[in-house]
């Protein structure tokens, strides 16, 4: 196996545990199934101490093992969703950042916009109703596939 640049014991909490978290529900799914860690180590191909492992959710284990469990349990079908492009909500911002690059004040250094102020610089207009970040990234991204600019003064 390939040397790993970052050792788990440095990733952040809250990966850790998310990954301890995905290896609790695949534990849970094998024992309501009533089947063995050796049971689903077989149809994984993986040994049975690599699937205590994955139940335990060490995360030296290869995100394909773990893919596969969801595949076994039936929710890999949506894993590549999650991290769909249209779901990438930073970069999003972003583009819609540069394509406005003109539309108004900019916060100051270091401080973010506020939110009505860049759905205001992104759709003029159009209010952000509540719940932030993805109303905000719609309203910039409507603005850019209607070509709607705030006019000057």
């Amino acid at each position: 196996m390939p040397r790993q640049t970052t050792p788990p014991s440095d990733y952040p909490q809250a990966v850790l545990r998310e990954i301890e978290q995905l290896g609790q529900h695949i534990a849970i799914a094998r024992k309501r199934r009533k089947e063995t860690q050796a049971q689903w180590a077989q149809r994984l191909g993986v040994s049975q101490p690599t699937m205590a492992r994955i139940e335990r959710g060490d995360p030296s284990v290869a995100m394909a093992s773990y893919a596969m469990c969801m595949w076994l349990i039936n929710q890999a079908e949506g894993l590549a969703d999650i991290v769909a492009p249209h779901k990438d909500l930073h970069s999003l911002e972003q583009e819609v950042a540069r394509a406005h690059p003109r539309a108004g004040p900019r916060p100051a250094a270091g401080r973010p916009a506020a939110p009505a102020q860049v759905a205001e610089r992104a759709a003029p207009g159009w209010s952000a109703p509540p719940g932030g970040r993805p109303a905000l990234a719609a309203a910039g991204l409507a603005s850019l596939i209607t070509g709607v600019k705030k006019p000057r003064p």
